[in-house]
């Protein structure tokens, strides 16, 4: 079997790749056919733990890991053979296959990339083996002509593979017709050939008015306009990378529980939070200031890329003393895998895993922990329980004697800085290792993926998380009717 392959390219980052290719991913899917995503190089702090090689736990960028859930297949480590994960404005974590590769990470970009391209091409080869159809996506532009020589991630990747290419653009940006054209013409002719429509994505108005446009465009290119998909804030499918906007969920309507999520700059995971974005009885903002901690109820402390930097900034930004002052009155604090070394006493360093190597950090002090960073990457699908006679009810009371499930990405281990401390370990993985910690108001947890849990949903919203299914349905559904007719099928003849 050697699959069909469709590729989703984009004028820009943000324009729309991953949604659409989740959506290709079911669409497919729904007709019968055995369907795999592909993403050659993803760059993003969000990642899932996944079926690796030889059996070992691996990551991949959090966007495959859904397009696989859309695909009605196994999420494994081939469908992002590298995934980069920024740790500061100059350098990232390298990840193949799913393992950390420190000895790639100070090769220079482009002969970097030369050493990547095998291992993603042979990780698409498999995968086309074994599928009817392999949905890949793109990353940033096809038409940096800056990188193009050593650009494995878009046309060297669509070329290989043959593949059926649609560019889709945010109209609602401007300028997209430009943008359209403009990739188009800095393309080589042979890549160009491989553009078989052109997708207008956000479009908000009366379609009527893009007339004569896409009619002008094909003209000029000879690639017609196969999709005009209406802005659709409300699909629930969670953001590739980035805080989801800056405004508030249910901005304007009173009674909501109100939540804000700290966005300090290394922040990572965000994808776990989509379920409270989507809880009609929460509000859901965005902390990067102290007043954005004014009037709320409970403050996250998200995953993070860079600990002790976060760490910093929180101090920096005065927020550190903003969140201790939100505990101190009662309200509720909680913090995961980051966000939870963060509440601690300390965070030590002492191999330098985040930097210059340190002996004690100062944490926020919420908690009695410490944690010691080492080289030791922690990937782990893990289901936990909280104990149900934690000495402390509380506010995190209606958690008691729950199984949820979720998962682990950390180099830190934690302990209790004494058997007497107030900070009790009131959440256990099933060898019985402590993986969450509470002290009044405040929660500290190792464990990601708790909104996506149906009991936890249930015991702290009385609302069950949205099943990811029905949203993958209904993303198929959405291109299904705006799409033109036809032309998803046609993607998949061969020329």
């Amino acid at each position: 079997m050697t699959a069909r392959t469709v590729m989703v390219l984009g004028t820009t980052s943000g324009a729309g790749k991953s949604w659409l290719a989740t959506a290709l991913c079911r669409w497919y899917a729904r007709q019968g056919l055995k369907v795999a995503p592909f993403k050659a190089q993803n760059m993003s702090n969000n990642a899932r733990v996944v079926p690796g090689l030889c059996g070992a736990p691996g990551e991949i960028g959090s966007a495959q890991y859904f397009q696989a859930l859309a695909a009605r297949t196994v999420p494994d480590v081939r469908m992002n053979p590298v995934l980069l994960k920024p740790e500061h404005d100059t350098g990232s974590q390298v990840i193949v296959m799913g393992e950390v590769r420190d000895d790639l990470r100070a090769i220079p970009w482009r002969e970097r990339s030369e050493a990547l391209w095998p291992h993603a091409r042979q990780a698409l080869d498999e995968l086309r083996a074994s599928h009817d159809v392999v949905v890949m996506e793109g990353a940033g532009s096809p038409a940096e002509i800056n990188l193009h020589s050593s650009d494995y991630v878009n046309m060297r990747t669509a070329r290989h593979a043959g593949a059926a290419c649609l560019l889709v653009t945010d109209i609602d940006r401007g300028g997209a017709f430009a943008h359209l054209y403009g990739t188009h013409q800095l393309l080589p002719p042979d890549e160009r050939a491989l553009i078989r429509g052109f997708v207008l994505n956000r479009f908000r108005g009366d379609a009527s008015l893009l007339a004569p446009g896409p009619e002008q465009l094909q003209a000029l290119t000879g690639v017609p306009t196969v999709g005009v998909l209406p802005m659709w804030r409300g699909h629930g499918l969670p953001e590739e990378d980035g805080v989801f906007d800056d405004a508030p969920t249910g901005a304007g309507v009173s009674g909501l529980l109100r939540v804000a999520v700290v966005a300090y700059p290394r922040l990572s995971n965000l994808d776990e939070f989509q379920p409270l974005r989507g809880a009609p009885g929460v509000r859901l903002s965005w902390a990067r200031h102290p007043r954005d901690l004014d009037g709320v109820d409970w403050v996250i402390l998200p995953g993070s890329k860079h600990t002790r930097a976060d760490l910093r900034w929180l101090r920096t930004q005065g927020l550190a003393d903003a969140i201790v002052a939100h505990a101190r009155a009662g309200r509720r604090v909680l913090g995961i895998c980051g966000g939870l070394q963060m509440l601690g006493a300390a965070v030590c360093d002492p191999d330098g895993i985040e930097g210059e190597p340190v002996v004690r950090e100062p944490g926020l002090g919420l908690l009695d922990l410490v944690t010691t960073f080492d080289h030791r990457k922690l990937l782990s699908e893990t289901t936990a329980h909280v104990v149900a006679d934690a000495t402390e009810a509380g506010p995190w009371a209606a958690l008691r004697g729950l199984t949820v499930r979720g998962y682990e990405i950390h180099h830190g281990r934690t302990h209790r800085v004494s058997a007497t401390s107030p900070t009790t370990a009131v959440l256990h993985d099933a060898r019985g290792q402590p993986l969450g910690w509470q002290r009044g108001p405040v929660l500290g947890l190792y464990l990601h993926g708790l909104f996506e849990d149906a009991t936890a949903m249930r015991a702290l919203f009385g609302q069950d998380a949205p099943v990811l299914d029905h949203v993958m349905d209904g993303l198929a559904d959405f291109i299904d009717h705006h799409m033109a007719p036809g032309a998803l099928h046609h993607l998949l003849d061969t020329r």
